[in-house]
């Protein structure tokens, strides 16, 4: 009979186990995570849960009863030390070895760490794992709190909104000159600055930070000469790869485990998927590495069905989501086919509720909704189709979009 083996417990590794049995696969299963939680997503850590408008039962994907239910054998709480692709053995932590027929790195990715002085002080949050959420509720669920992002990325921004409605003073520093700007461009990183700002936050921009100070606790940010007072500090600067196992294992990286449209590695019988994997996108026609929930969600079906030797391709239009106080949105598309095409808006931009499309040669190939809801499948179909559309229909919110495509 043969065994399936999974390393990690994020999103990816989870679906992988629950499609294994879900399409009939009745071999053995193990789950390996070094978190002592069973299987979870991320995104509720930077929204609802740590607003505490949701409880643990959003952020875990399956108790752990329901694992053994279906025979899934759950090892939590012990990390995977070494890989050896020619002997198909997974040594683990506690000096106990795997062998597999067929096994998924999903190992996830974990937060860049600034090398600035001060940064290991205490009061220096982090936002990866439950812990660290739950850790963040806590500092600042009471309000009256001083709190300094260093970065302005989504998850930074999602924190700023959540501690800014618990009634805590919020600065945020950010080296670009414009938030978000990578992820969605200048014009829409600039609206949401100026949410942020409407809301009370001290968001500055073009600036370098130097150092954390305090004594037992951080108690403050110096940046650009200038101490910005804190009781709390948080570091989101993006996310690195967990690569180390299929660095010993000899695997190719690049920006991630490098993998195919099918989320093979470069050894036999080992597969990626999730935040560490980097696959090839066979719509685009290149690598594309992506941190989301879609994306993990995706690659472990498609990881799934890839170990047991049935031919499945990744090719999902990236997504994203974020909840920032009365603004919503999705964000569907290809980053590398964004970042020079043309913008066209359907709808209220300074009203904050419009589509935004991201043109190229007159291809949909990026699409967010702004406080606009039950259109992101049709956004999603006008970027699969691949039709040329007229720019004035994209722009008439008379025009359905359905009728878009062809």
């Amino acid at each position: 009979m043969s065994h399936m083996l999974i390393i990690g417990g994020g999103l990816a590794g989870g679906t992988a186990a629950a499609t294994l049995r879900r399409e009939g696969f009745d071999g053995d299963v193990t789950l390996v995570a070094d978190e002592a939680h069973p299987p979870h997503q991320r995104p509720p850590l930077s929204k609802g849960f740590l607003a505490g408008k949701e409880g643990m039962d959003a952020v875990i994907l399956h108790p752990d009863e329901w694992y053994a239910d279906r025979g899934i054998h759950l090892r939590t709480g012990v990390a995977a030390t070494g890989l050896d692709p020619d002997a198909h053995t997974v040594a683990l932590a506690d000096g106990s070895e795997l062998t597999y027929d067929a096994v998924l790195l999903a190992t996830g990715a974990s937060p860049r760490r600034l090398p600035i002085p001060g940064h290991d002080l205490a009061g220096v949050h982090t936002l990866r794992r439950i812990e660290d959420s739950e850790s963040l509720a806590a500092a600042l669920r009471d309000g009256g709190k001083r709190l300094v992002l260093i970065g302005s990325g989504w998850i930074g921004m999602e924190v700023a909104a959540t501690a800014r409605q618990f009634g805590n003073a919020v600065t945020i520093l950010e080296r670009d000159p414009v938030p978000l700007a990578a992820a969605v461009g200048p014009q829409f990183g600039e609206m949401f600055r100026a949410l942020h700002v409407e809301h009370g936050v001290d968001l500055r921009t073009s600036v370098g930070v130097e150092r954390i100070t305090g004594g037992d606790r951080a108690d403050g940010v110096v940046v650009d000469g200038e101490t910005v007072p804190a009781d709390l500090v948080l570091i989101g600067v993006g996310a690195v790869p967990n690569t180390a196992l299929a660095e010993v294992a000899g695997l190719r990286i690049d920006n991630g485990i490098l993998v195919d449209a099918r989320l093979r590695t470069s050894a036999p019988d080992v597969y990626a998927a999730g935040d560490v994997a980097n696959p090839y996108h066979p719509v685009i026609q290149r690598h594309l590495r992506s941190e989301h929930w879609a994306n993990a969600l995706g690659g472990g079906k498609v990881a799934a069905r890839s170990m047991r030797g049935i031919h499945s391709t990744f090719s999902e239009i990236p997504y994203f989501y974020t909840d920032q106080y009365d603004l919503g949105m999705e964000l569907s598309g290809y980053p590398p086919l964004m970042r020079d095409a043309e913008v066209i808006i359907r709808g209220d931009l300074d009203g904050r509720e419009f589509i935004a499309f991201w043109v190229d040669s007159g291809r949909v190939v990026g699409g967010m909704n702004v406080n606009v809801w039950d259109v992101n499948k049709a956004v999603q179909a006008l970027i699969r189709a691949g039709d040329r559309i007229d720019a004035a229909r994209l722009r008439d919110p008379a025009v359905p979009l359905a009728d878009l495509v062809a």
